[in-house]
């Protein structure tokens, strides 16, 4: 997995130096096959994320797919033969433009382990859909592009177009986002949100990658889309800053598990297993000496003390009757980590179920109360 993202690593740089070193009726004749190469490579992204990766983020499956239609866009615009084509393939860029910011943010506030709520989601999203329909409005109203024309330049169509009143909104909303994106990774730093230094570089990168380019297609007039290269080039940073994460959760959780490595004991119809299928013998237990004396709970309280610090918290949030979404939620872990660390609890408890380690766990507190 990583010598493949390295390879399409190299093939970008390889495609920076190749338009970096070309006359510039060159660069127009090639600024075609450039789209199509960025179309493909970012296609085959999103199907190797899809396909390859078994924990899969919605945010992360949002962003290669955003830079799809972006580039899908910008490859349909430059083989288009008429205005109309032409603006279609505009708005299909800018709906992965839109989006792909918003995924963006969201995938750092993850990576920073910054909390937000629902509605705050439900506000940007909103705000992008307003977005995106005022950048699509050219072709209907004036007010994104005050006029707009299809032009032929060594073969490549290009929008020869004048701004509107309307057109800062998109740019305020890429700076707003920009700007977000800065102020997420600083604060993460200093609160000491973010564990690595690493990790804090990679996310910079990935977004100083975009304003860089993003501010030079400002300044200077180039009749290539940069973005289409530099939104992969931050889509890589991304996943690699996601596979180490995994990577070092995965080392974390096998240190802790060698750590305390005991031999389960499995219990298999005893008294107490039988007591504790229902609720009216839990309670007739409360009276009774011999539950505490019995062997599984004697087990179950003694191996309490082997667990380790994460395999400890997530007991007391099964005890507290706490649901997996709010598990993964507060110590911020994929699903399939909370399974590997349920397995390893089960075990040393010499239990089978988190319904079982509750039963036992209610059963222990009310005798000793």
């Amino acid at each position: 997995m990583k010598k493949s993202y390295f390879s399409i690593a190299s093939v970008l740089l390889l495609l920076f130096s190749l338009c970096g070193c070309d006359t510039i009726g060159a660069k127009a004749t090639s600024m075609s096959i450039i789209y199509a190469v960025t179309t493909v490579l970012s296609l085959l992204l999103l199907i190797g994320y899809c396909s390859l990766l078994k924990e899969k983020d919605t945010w992360f499956i949002t962003l290669f797919a955003s830079v799809f239609i972006v580039n899908a866009g910008y490859f349909s615009l430059s083989i288009s033969s008429t205005l109309e084509e032409a603006l279609l393939a505009n708005r299909i860029s800018y709906l992965g433009s839109v989006v792909l910011p918003l995924a963006m943010l969201m995938i750092i506030k993850d990576a920073c382990n910054i909390k937000y709520y629902k509605a705050f989601i439900g506000c940007l999203i909103a705000v992008s859909i307003a977005v995106f329909i005022i950048a699509a409005s050219p072709g209907y109203l004036d007010i994104y592009y005050k006029t707009v024309t299809l032009e032929t330049v060594n073969g490549v169509s290009v929008l020869n177009k004048e701004y509107g009143s309307w057109h800062c909104i998109y740019l305020f909303y890429l700076l707003g986002y920009f700007a977000t994106m800065i102020a997420t990774i600083t604060y993460a730093v200093i609160r000491r949100k973010i564990n690595t230094g690493i990790k804090a570089i990679i996310l910079a990168i990935a977004v100083l990658v975009n304003i860089g380019v993003w501010l030079l297609e400002q300044l200077v007039k180039i009749d290539f889309e940069f973005l289409s290269v530099s939104y992969i080039v931050s889509e890589l940073f991304l996943i690699s800053m996601y596979l180490l994460e995994q990577e070092n959760e995965f080392l974390r959780s096998n240190v802790e598990q060698k750590e305390t490595v005991t031999e389960p004991k499995v219990f298999v119809n005893t008294p107490i297993s039988r007591s504790l299928n229902t609720e009216a013998n839990i309670i007739e237990e409360k009276s009774s000496d011999d539950a505490i004396l019995s062997e599984q709970c004697k087990y179950f309280v003694e191996q309490l003390s082997t667990l380790t610090a994460t395999e400890k918290n997530i007991y007391n949030m099964h005890v507290a009757c706490k649901s997996t979404k709010e598990i993964l939620l507060e110590l911020n872990i994929k699903e399939n980590t909370l399974k590997y660390h349920n397995r390893n609890l089960y075990s040393k408890l010499g239990v089978s179920s988190r319904k079982e380690l509750r039963e036992i766990a209610n059963s222990i507190n009310k005798t000793t109360v």
